[in-house]
């Protein structure tokens, strides 16, 4: 069985990277996304489990000791963070994986899985990001200022991303990213053992 591929997908918030990743997977069976811990309170409709690993903080510190996350950073109070046993063990059982984390989580992820493929998703601008920030309606202007900093800093880690998805037209960044995965699974460095496979079939 082949080494499953893990994709790191990052954003700012607000570039619609959660609705790009959720449509991704309904269009491509063999990806699943990872499910990282945090310390926030469940939403309503989200599940332990499925959503997220909802911990208490004494635990979450705990694994942090135990040195059991991958990636981990503290977002708006709450920490977050990715269990790198659940993600070998989906990679060695070759399915291929989605970390749905931050430029600084990328970072911490390429230093164990060099790699990792990585995907920028760009808002069209920063004056459309605030428009959706504005038009989700949950956030008070404080937040949303907070929101608009934080933005502006992650959009100068794009460069360290191998792929970058301007999310202007829904439709097209979902078919850029199918196009990026499609694209990968090709790769000669993926691909090598079935065609040395294949010639060895035909020289038998």
């Amino acid at each position: 069985m082949s080494q499953g591929i893990l994709y790191i997908v990052s954003a700012p918030s607000g570039a619609g990277k959660t609705s790009l990743v959720r449509a991704l997977l309904a269009r491509d069976a063999r990806l699943a996304l990872s499910v990282s811990c945090t310390t926030r309170a469940a939403r309503a409709g989200e599940r332990d489990g499925v959503h997220y690993h909802f911990l208490a903080r004494e635990a979450f510190l705990a694994a942090v000791e135990r040195a059991d996350f991958l990636e981990h950073a503290e977002v708006f109070g709450n920490l977050y963070g990715t269990r790198e046993p659940d993600v070998r063990a989906a990679l060695e059982g070759g399915q291929d994986l989605i970390l749905e984390i931050d430029w600084q989580g990328a970072r911490q992820v390429r230093a164990r899985f060099a790699d990792a493929v990585g995907i920028f998703v760009l808002p069209p601008s920063i004056a459309v990001l605030e428009q959706r920030l504005r038009e989700r309606g949950t956030d008070a202007e404080e937040v949303i200022a907070q929101r608009m900093a934080q933005a502006r800093a992650e959009l100068e880690h794009y460069g360290e991303y191998d792929y970058l998805v301007v999310n202007d037209d829904f439709e097209q960044a979902l078919d850029t990213l199918v196009a990026i995965t499609r694209a990968e699974r090709q790769r000669l460095a993926r691909q090598r053992e079935r065609a040395r496979a294949l010639c060895a079939a035909d020289h038998s």
